[in-house]
């Protein structure tokens, strides 16, 4: 079965096919790390990554370009409350969110490119757009005039904001042509960072042009893969449409859009600006980063989940049965069901085929599961799991080790057990309980695990 995927732009499920056979050209909208991260931000990346995990699983080379937008209001005004420079402050908040990623294990990013590193290519795109009349100049800088793009809007199917837009870095100006044209060069500001660059004025990057020049700079003009929150879709992502097919126009910029839906909390979008967040290394103080990557890679990204830590719980325990499988399988001598190994696989791939069926993909591996507690399995379904958690990155294949104390009472209970000294093995077994290790007796020998 193909793979289908949902692009925003044509609002279909399409059949995936990059511009150039199996190698995938794939970018999504970065960080602008003036605080540390919420768990938002984990969704997103956390679905993404998943996503891009499978597509190289199924045999895509794929490019996956990441933005840090490390130069915007939003920074600069941080940095003038703490009193820091706008660049260390954003450099720093980068740093500790490459922290969480590696706690969240999301490692499929092939390039994380920073704004402003690309100065030159930023003004080059400024440059162009002047030269064909869709820039203009006002007072505080180069503004895109929408009336020349009449393609706005195809993304978003709508030309005006609404209440769910990420729209704080809108650029309110009374000198400017049309209501929602946006600052592509912002004049120099005093205190504030900025760049001396032949043929225009002094000054910084507007926020859509960034990506636009990043991803002109390693895709060239049209490339596969767009990602982003759903928040993005308007004014940002129509924007970056507007600036690259105006510059090259070559249409469209991007083939497949993707778009993750939103975190709430209480029912309500999870964001900086509302103050309703819960921070990334907050979260990580009170689950194991596998626990947070499961209940996120196990919601499909497209629908919206409403978050909690009670909800978060059920994932942990979820977590840890599918754990206890894995172990228990690895040690088992029972023969392998291989009708049952290439059912599942199929079954495995086809809900991923489906745009991505993470959730229907996990309900085929619990389902695997519960058939080989009833039936058997070893060597070949251990490592059909394995397989699959290539993609997920949530298992925790090596148990844990014992500090010397819990080692002699388990010992210690086992040679009570053997004397058939239960009253004792009863006692030691509870105290353990105490010390948040929990035995179990089976066929194989004594098993435990930390609760």
């Amino acid at each position: 079965m193909a793979l289908k995927v949902y692009n925003t732009l044509t609002r279909k499920t399409e059949t995936f096919k990059p511009i150039s056979g199996k190698k995938v050209k794939f970018f999504c909208c970065g960080i602008t790390p003036y605080d540390y991260a919420h768990i938002g931000h984990a969704k997103t990346y956390i679905q993404f990554d998943v996503i891009i995990k499978y597509l190289r699983y199924i045999g895509y080379d794929v490019f996956y370009l990441q933005n840090v937008t490390d130069i915007d209001d939003k920074i600069i005004n941080k940095a003038k409350e703490l009193n820091e420079d706008p660049l260390k402050l954003a450099h720093r908040y980068e740093e500790e969110y490459k922290k969480n990623m590696d706690a969240l294990g999301v490692n499929s990013v092939t390039k994380y490119a920073r704004a402003t590193d690309y100065i030159p290519q930023i003004v080059s795109q400024v440059k162009r757009l002047i030269e064909k009349g869709i820039a203009y100049k006002i007072s505080d800088g180069y503004y895109f005039d929408l009336a020349k793009f009449k393609d706005y809007g195809k993304l978003a199917k709508r030309t005006t904001e609404e209440a769910e837009d990420s729209v704080s870095r809108i650029d309110e100006n009374l000198e400017k042509r049309n209501n929602g044209d946006f600052c592509l060069w912002k004049f120099k500001k005093d205190n504030e960072p900025s760049w001396k660059v032949k043929s225009i004025e002094e000054g910084r990057p507007g926020w859509h042009i960034e990506d636009t020049a990043i991803t002109e700079s390693f895709f060239g003009p049209q490339y596969d893969v767009h990602g982003g929150a759903v928040d993005l879709i308007f004014p940002h992502h129509e924007a970056e449409i507007a600036q690259m097919e105006s510059i090259s126009g070559k249409k469209p910029l991007v083939r497949y859009w993707i778009h993750t839906a939103f975190l709430n909390i209480n029912k309500q979008k999870m964001s900086k600006s509302l103050r309703n967040f819960i921070t990334i290394r907050e979260t990580l103080e009170k689950y194991d980063g596998r626990v947070i990557r499961f209940f996120f890679a196990s919601n499909h990204y497209k629908t919206p989940i409403n978050f909690s830590y009670e909800i978060l719980e059920q994932s942990k325990n979820a977590l840890e049965r599918l754990n206890d499988f894995v172990r228990n399988l690895k040690n088992s001598k029972k023969k392998d069901n291989l009708k049952l190994i290439k059912k599942t696989k199929e079954e495995f791939l086809k809900a991923m085929n489906k745009d991505f069926d993470t959730p229907k993909a996990f309900a085929v591996i619990f389902d695997f599961a519960r058939d080989v507690n009833k039936i058997g399995g070893s060597k070949k379904s251990y490592e059909l799991l394995l397989e699959f958690d290539k993609i997920f990155n949530i298992l925790t294949l090596e148990e844990e080790k014992l500090n010397k104390d819990v080692e002699r009472l388990i010992k210690e209970r086992e040679e009570a057990r053997k004397s058939k000294d239960w009253n004792k093995a009863d006692k030691i077994r509870e105290k353990l309980k105490s010390m948040n290790v929990i035995l179990e007796d089976t066929k194989e020998g004594v098993r435990w695990k930390k609760i």
